[in-house]
């Protein structure tokens, strides 16, 4: 059907001849607009987040930066329209009248200066997850989106892929009752008991040392310990495991079951070495209470190398092995059943699994194909910039959820010791643990 007979045909064409042309002439400006995209760090996952977002027909890739030159090269040949820069403060300056949204695609420490300063610059941004590295950064991007009224999104693609969103419909159903426990978990180990290497190694001609380490302090650079990949393991630079993996398996728990941030934290561990995150962590939260939980919510996240550790909620029917990665709802009525990823979730009644009957939600039939499934999230976010639609993960959103991560990474710094978090005045009752929650910026 032609829009125009679609428009007279439908009840939006009681309307009149004074609106539907309005409605005509917005919906063709949608359709015809171009978004223009910069990118910031398309190396490793920043490829990925770029090949994704250029895949959408309404996409121009206008710049590319990196502080990697191999990476840059890599992406330029693929798109050799665009301008490179290795330092995204001169690409945003430069190119500010000619840019719609950005997307940061870098190690979690520059997540917030780089997003921060294109939301200044009044720019959509869908930002790589966990949205930042430190409390304090989290709310001021949180604060700056809403403040100016801007499209952002988390990258998160799991969040758009059909076996979560049933899970959240079904545990908002209330296909288990009311929920008194997750337990979720991820064998990862993103995590490094050693000391801080000696010494120091040349900078490799590929890499700007100086812009990678971007506002966090400076230290020698030593091959293979931050760049490419290993930052992840380190306090400075990633979140550990509970920042990589624990923001995807938290997701659809923390969505379902509507949470806002703890009111505790406590985190069994190893003693801080001062330089990279505990290799094995068992994080408890406990949460106040929503419309899908108990009175009280008991959250528990381990991770490492053997997790999780037996427990009764975690076992299945039949003897069947857990998977290696996931997340266990247990309520009033039963147990439902999360693995991670490309696993329906399974319901678990006295021992045993009961079907589900699906066909109430409505969400189609499921695409068994990671790249279409998550360049969903990304056209999401597209399609959002354009006034078509909005997103599902905007940083009023995932600014909570990554809140709460952080929140357990810092508790790792204080092992076995509870720390209770004030949502309100954003700080802990424990003073020594405030230091955690901000960092100062070097100039570079």
């Amino acid at each position: 059907m032609k829009k125009r007979d679609f428009l007279k045909k439908s009840s939006l064409g009681a309307l009149g001849a004074f609106f539907a042309p309005q409605l005509l002439a917005a919906l063709e400006s949608s359709q015809n607009k171009i978004l223009r995209t910069a990118h910031i760090g398309v190396g490793n996952m920043g490829a990925e987040d770029l090949k994704a977002i250029a895949s959408h027909e309404q996409v121009e890739v206008v710049a590319l930066c990196d502080v990697d030159s191999e990476y840059l090269e890599a992406a330029a040949l693929l798109y050799p329209q665009a301008r490179t820069f290795s330092d995204y403060r001169v690409m945003l300056t430069e190119l500010s009248d000619t840019i719609d949204a950005v997307i940061v695609s870098t190690p979690d420490h520059t997540h917030a200066p780089a997003s921060l300063l294109a939301m200044e610059l009044e720019k959509a941004v869908y930002c790589q997850k966990p949205l930042a590295h430190r409390v304090e950064e989290v709310r001021a991007m949180k604060k700056m989106a809403a403040d100016k009224s801007l499209t952002t999104q988390m990258g998160i693609q799991v969040h758009s892929f059909y076996d979560y969103k049933l899970a959240t419909l079904l545990i908002q159903s209330g296909i288990i009752g009311k929920v008194h426990t997750v337990r979720a978990w991820s064998p990862k180990n993103w995590g490094f008991d050693g000391p801080a290497p000696e010494g120091s190694d040349p900078v490799p001609g590929r890499l700007d040392w100086n812009l990678w380490l971007g506002t966090a302090q400076r230290r020698p650079y030593k091959n293979n310990v931050y760049h490419p990949g290993n930052w992840r393991k380190l306090l400075d630079y990633g979140c550990g495991t509970l920042g990589d993996m624990g923001v995807h398996i938290f997701d659809t728990p923390y969505n379902a079951l509507a949470l806002e941030v703890p009111r505790t934290i406590k985190t069994d561990c190893r003693p801080p070495n001062g330089f990279g995150h505990p290799e094995r962590n068992t994080v408890t939260y406990e949460f106040p209470p929503t419309p899908y939980t108990a009175e009280s919510l008991t959250w528990i996240w381990s991770d490492g190398p053997g997790a999780p550790e037996a427990h009764p909620d975690l076992e299945l029917p039949q003897g069947e092995v857990l998977h290696d990665q996931g997340a266990m709802f247990m309520g009033e009525t039963g147990r439902l059943y999360l693995p991670h990823f490309e696993m329906l979730p399974r319901l678990i009644v006295d021992g045993s699994y009961v079907e589900i009957d699906v066909a109430p939600f409505e969400l189609g039939e499921p695409v068994r194909d990671y790249e279409s499934e998550g360049k969903k999230h990304y056209h999401e976010f597209v399609d959002a910039c354009l006034g078509k639609t909005s997103c599902s993960a905007p940083f009023s959103y995932s600014a909570k959820l990554t809140e709460t991560i952080l929140l357990g990474v810092i508790a790792g710094r204080f092992p076995g010791k509870t720390l209770n978090w004030n949502a309100e005045t954003a700080l802990f009752e424990e003073a020594e643990a405030n230091a955690m929650l901000g960092s100062d910026y070097r100039k570079f």
